[in-house]
């Protein structure tokens, strides 16, 4: 008796299991695909739901168990807005690395830091606030077309090459290995497309570009993170292209990224970007908020950074929108939800400790990718400095902890500024800020607008405090507080966020020849997120180096290149002009004299330029066996790492590039020694532009090999070979 009751009650627990199980709906089982889940719970939202779960402030519904849910988070080099963290280089000065294993790694770095802040936020509040979620909004792979604009920092520079190469290193660091079995986080790649300033009028302008310029030029980065990346989200640009926002441009949406690329990711939108749709003195391309939302939505845009969205019920209502439309998009943004693991609570990394946010091993990586991207831009011989010479450090950011952060940025607890850095290493060290950024002291009334306040330059009074020093470091150049993303400066030589020329502030100019007609000896260390021109000031100067915006550990980075620690091997990103005269007019998006691409002028620093305390030495490129190949030595005593550069050119295009790069390799070669550099010949290599495909196609006939250390015609050996 006994045992027939036990066994009653197994059957009991075992029938109540199944029956569990059997009530088990859709969207609740884990064992269905994350399409087919989403697509259930879909169906069973209301209007106003699913409206409410487009938005980037995604609303819970509590009768279905979704969780309130913020897809706005930054990360464009560091986890932004969400307390301290580590403050990698920004992007353009990580760039200058050239370096995708290394980038690789820091953004490995920042995703754990996302994981953790993740769960901090779950565990604390039950839910995710705005910049707490696992959807990033980066990299922005823009190119940076003209060094006037504001944003350009943010990018990784000129080349569209160089660009797809670094942005596919963020993609795979954020978003882990695809064998995990849910998305570490979401990338973004940003803003697609044809956007590259000015600020002042994004919200306004119609760029106009040739198929060419588009498919050779403004596409290939992006084409290359959603087809080889995996990258999980795109964002669409504030502008329009040939006449239609981009946020509705079915040529950009569906024609080419959903249909020539099978993009099967989210698309969302830049922040209030839809509302540009309708505003009045904007894109007036829709007559009112209704309009808009339905062209966005009828696009593609399935999340919208802003709150135009609000109007989806009142469209459908009025006929503009059909729901099928509204569903497909939502079912993207449900399903990736259930791939993040976010609406299960499946976090394969919580394991991960807290004391990983600005730990010891991230900031050291922090300070590695610095040193990577310092560019040594002249050397009269007088680096590396020697212990015990008598060493000054003068100038505006000498000792700017939130300059070194760039924009987009986290805030850390601890900055090693130059100061701080030299210090340690000169007792008594002499400093004076000598002069403000502009000739003024920049008063920040916001994070996005500054004021002036009284001049402050007394050149007698600077060489009185730098008198008995032999060396000058002088620690200049702009500042994210002039330079950036719409803001409201306007003052000479700024306007907007972008730069109205590209010269380095007259104050300063004064100060460094002041200096040097003195008899002091000039190191510039020049701090900036764009080019600058350096004309004016490179015959006071024994050394110039830039610092680009270097991160929480920048100081120490460059204080290790000073003194030699370090052997220099950033390379320029961009092409630093002689001055304005050599820029086309900055609204046009022609490519037509742009970057070193088109470039026919003398630059004053090609891209690809960096000099290195080391002499390389190249030998002729070889084409065999599927790779192409150079011997490099190393003339000099110092073991050194050298970029090995490979551009390509085809002779009779005269509508192509001049050249342009399609390898590159960091190679560390020991003094006195050489080595064989091979560079593998891929798809990517001989693409150029088909005028009867309409599209880049893997090129025919006679090209041109090159490879060397820079894009300069000087520092480069060639040979013809046949495809």
């Amino acid at each position: 008796m006994k045992r027939t009751a036990i066994l009653l009650c197994a059957l009991a627990l075992i029938a109540g299991k199944a029956q569990a199980k059997e009530e088990l709906l859709p969207y609740q089982d884990k064992s269905l695909p994350a399409e087919t889940r989403a697509a259930d719970l879909v169906s069973r939202l209301t209007i106003e739901e699913k409206t409410s779960l487009m938005m980037h402030p995604s609303a819970a519904v509590p009768r279905l168990g979704i969780k309130a849910y913020n897809w706005w988070s930054e990360a464009l080099h560091g986890v932004a807005r969400n307390g301290s963290a580590t403050v990698f280089p920004q992007p353009i000065g990580m760039a200058a690395s050239f370096d995708e294993d290394l980038l690789l790694e820091v953004f490995t770095a920042v995703s754990d830091e996302a994981r953790v802040k993740h769960r901090m936020a779950r565990e604390q509040q039950g839910y995710v606030k705005i910049y707490q979620g696992l959807t990033f909004w980066t990299p922005n792979i823009n190119i940076f077309r003209d060094p006037r604009w504001g944003r350009g920092m943010e990018t990784y520079g000129e080349d569209p090459f160089l660009t797809a190469k670094l942005g596919s290193a963020v993609v795979r660091g954020l978003q882990g290995p695809d064998d995990s079995p849910v998305r570490k986080l979401h990338a973004c790649a940003k803003h697609y497309a044809v956007h590259s300033g000015p600020e002042s009028i994004r919200h306004s302008y119609d760029a106009q570009v040739s198929e060419r310029d588009l498919r050779e030029t403004y596409l290939p980065a992006f084409k290359e993170l959603v087809v080889k990346a995996g990258v999980e989200e795109v964002m669409t640009a504030y502008n329009r292209f040939r006449g239609e926002p981009c946020g509705a441009s079915p040529y950009l949406i569906d024609t080419i990224l959903r249909g020539e690329w099978g993009y099967k990711g989210i698309i969302t939108s830049d922040c209030w970007a839809v509302s540009d749709f309708y505003v009045q003195g904007r894109h007036g391309f829709s007559p009112d908020a209704a309009s808009a939302a339905a062209a966005a939505v009828h696009a593609g845009v399935d999340t919208e950074c802003g709150e135009t969205y609000r109007h989806i019920p009142e469209a459908v209502e009025r006929g503009l929108l059909d729901v099928k439309d509204i569903d497909r998009n939502l079912i993207r943004l449900i399903a990736d939800r259930y791939r993040l693991g976010e609406m299960d609570g499946i976090d394969p990394w919580e394991k991960l400790p807290e004391s990983i946010v600005e730990g010891a091993e991230h900031k050291a990586l922090s300070r590695k990718m610095a040193e990577e991207s310092i560019v040594l831009l002249q050397n009269n011989g007088i680096l590396p400095l020697k212990e015990g010479q008598k060493v000054a450090l003068v100038g505006p950011n000498a000792d700017d902890k939130s300059m070194q952060w760039g924009n987009y940025n986290p805030v850390p607890n601890a900055t090693v500024t130059l100061k701080d850095a030299l210090q340690e290493r000169i007792p008594g060290l002499v400093y004076t800020k000598g002069c403000g950024l502009v000739g003024a002291e920049l008063i920040a009334d916001n994070d996005r607008a500054v004021s002036l306040a009284r001049p402050a330059l007394d050149v007698n009074a600077v060489l009185r405090q730098v008198e008995g020093c032999d060396i000058v470091v002088f620690a200049g150049g702009i500042s994210p507080r002039l330079e950036g993303e719409e803001m409201r400066v306007n003052i000479p030589g700024f306007s907007g966020g972008d730069r109205t020329d590209i010269e380095l502030p007259a104050v300063q100019k004064e100060l460094i020849l002041a200096l040097h007609d003195n008899g002091k000896k000039v190191i510039f260390v020049n701090f900036s997120g764009s080019a600058i021109s350096m004309e004016a000031v490179k015959g006071s100067c024994e050394a110039i180096l830039q610092a680009w915006y270097p991160g929480d550990e920048g100081g120490e980075a460059i204080a290790d290149i000073l003194y030699g620690k370090v052997v220099p091997s950033g390379k320029l990103p961009v092409t630093f002009y002689k001055s304005i005269d050599q820029l086309p007019d900055f609204t046009d998006y022609d490519m037509a004299g742009h970057t070193y691409r088109f470039m026919e002028q003398e630059p004053e620093y090609p891209f690809g330029f960096g000099l290195s305390y080391a002499r390389f030495k190249y030998g002729r490129p070889r084409m065999r066996a599927g790779e192409i190949t150079v011997k490099v030595k190393n003339k000099s005593k110092v073991d050194a790492v050298e970029t090995v550069q490979l551009y390509v050119s085809k002779p009779g295009d005269s509508n192509g590039p001049v050249k342009t790069l399609r390898g590159f390799k960091r190679v560390f070669i020991p003094a006195g020694k050489s080595v064989r550099v091979s560079i593998p010949v891929t798809e990517d290599t001989f693409q150029w532009w088909n005028e009867e495909a309409g599209d880049m196609t893997p090129g025919k006939g006679r090209f041109v090999i090159l490879t060397g250390g820079s894009s300069a015609d000087k520092a480069l050996r060639g040979r013809k070979v046949n495809v």
